[in-house]
């Protein structure tokens, strides 16, 4: 059996099965996130996006596509690989640790699809919406978008199994001192893997502890990929607007 024992994401995120298992990711929804993002920030036309830890770039190309001016990173060195092909004038991809500070500054730094709250040192966390700051220019915007960890766990579901590309992957969940824990196994090609998700089930509270400490300012909530409003207890998504 293989259990990697790195830091989860390094190991995890790193791998082909990670991609298999959330290959069915809905892509029209995604991009309509980003079209109803951008029009709500009223990003400039060419405007410069950071995507902070953009995986293979599935937002950062349709971004780029809008006509916007965008740079991927992600601590993948895999994941930067694979998107590296997409690249042009107005796309690049980096490999970069999102808790230091990026060497440019953006009209928007967008940190989505709960790329958050999963660091073995707490202090990361805030260290990730300093770097933030510091890579907005005068006019910029944060987003962070998490998923909301109230309606999550009431909502949890504690066992499954998702069949991929004829991988059964044996899904279980649960929370333990204040994570929400996903325990990933299956067999591939005759070989046993096992992994595991960690994400902080920070509440909108902890992330307004986390923008003052920070020196931010939160300017808006919302509760889904349509931009309605958050309730704590429905709404799927807490997707956080800042400067």
């Amino acid at each position: 059996m293989i259990k990697d024992d790195k830091t989860w994401y390094a190991s995890w995120f790193n791998t082909p099965f990670y991609h298999i298992l959330y290959k069915d990711r809905d892509y029209a929804e995604a991009e309509n996130f980003m079209f109803n993002l951008t029009n709500y920030l009223n990003i400039p036309e060419d405007g410069k996006i950071l995507d902070l830890a953009c995986g293979k770039g599935r937002h950062a190309i349709y971004l780029n596509k809008m006509g916007f001016n965008v740079t991927g990173v992600d601590l993948s060195e895999n994941s930067i690989a694979h998107a590296k092909q997409f690249e042009n004038d107005t796309l690049h991809f980096d490999v970069h640790d999102m808790c230091k500070p990026y060497h440019e500054q953006f009209d928007a730094v967008f940190n989505l699809f709960t790329s958050f709250g999963y660091f073995e040192n707490e202090e990361d966390n805030l260290n990730t919406i300093k770097a933030i700051k510091s890579n907005l220019n005068e006019y910029g915007f944060g987003v962070i978008d998490f998923l909301n960890s109230e309606y999550i766990i009431e909502n949890l579901v504690e066992e499954d199994i998702k069949t991929v590309e004829g991988i059964d992957f044996h899904q279980k969940r649960h929370v333990e001192n204040g994570y929400i824990v996903k325990d990933i196994s299956f067999t591939s090609e005759g070989q046993k893997y096992e992994f595991q998700e960690r994400v902080r089930a920070l509440i909108l509270a902890d992330f307004e502890a986390l923008f003052e400490k920070a020196g931010v300012y939160l300017l808006d909530v919302f509760g889904d990929y349509k931009l309605n409003k958050y309730h704590k207890k429905t709404s799927e998504r807490l997707i956080l607007i800042f400067k």
